[in-house]
């Protein structure tokens, strides 16, 4: 007997534990869930404007860096047709 004792003497706390654990878990959990709910749900939203307004920003560089193609081959073109200068 004294075996048994001294075999649960210092998990006897962890034991209890691990009960108090499993009986609080299906209550606490569900209000935890309630709670967190609306708080994911606003960084989800806000992770969708933020890549919303990423993606604007990166059509709008597109769009300039484009422009600016455009820019420099109409004055490559400009350049080659103009006839060197004589000296």
């Amino acid at each position: 007997m004294s075996i048994f004792k001294e075999a649960l003497k210092g998990s006897l706390p962890s034991i209890a534990v691990v009960a108090g654990v499993a009986v609080l878990a299906p209550i606490v959990l569900p209000a935890v869930a309630a709670m967190a709910r609306p708080v994911i749900k606003g960084l989800i939203k806000g992770g969708m404007a933020l890549a919303d307004t990423v993606q604007e920003y990166v059509a709008e560089a597109g769009e300039q860096i484009s422009d600016l193609m455009a820019e420099a081959k109409a004055e490559r073109a400009a350049a080659a047709q103009t006839p060197p200068p004589q000296s």
